[in-house]
């Protein structure tokens, strides 16, 4: 009995290591998918965990963590961009950059609409 306990413990702390590390392989893998897909420089070729908590899913208990990455946008300054996972399923990834806006295609411009039904509001100029 004395010895099945700092085995289990040591059995425990090696799985949190090992998922750990495949976590990190993941979030690295999805940074550098994530830099080619917009024309970022991914800077230093790794992720370093930055938090880490416990979430409650539809499948249980998992670990949440968030790497950090860094980044460049044309290869000078450097800025730091998230992925956030939760056990090794991705959350988001964040780089703080604006997003390119999404064009609606089927938004009638304002000259077309009814003038009955439209009221103009002009800002006041500064």
């Amino acid at each position: 009995m004395n010895v099945i306990v700092p085995i289990l413990i040591l059995a425990a702390l090696a799985w949190l290591w090992l998922d750990a590390a495949r976590a990190r392989e993941f979030a690295t893998a999805l940074a550098r998918r994530y830099c080619d897909t917009r024309d970022l420089q991914f800077l230093d070729d790794t992720v370093s965990l930055a938090r880490m908590g416990v979430r409650w899913t539809s499948q249980g208990l998992r670990i949440r963590r968030m790497f950090r990455f860094d980044f460049s946008l044309e290869g000078t300054g450097r800025r730091t961009g998230h992925v956030l996972m939760i056990g090794t399923r991705l959350e988001t990834i964040d780089d703080g950059l604006p997003q390119e806006p999404r064009v609606e295609k089927d938004i009638t411009p304002p000259a077309t609409q009814p003038a009955g039904k439209v009221v103009p509001f002009k800002r006041p100029e500064r």
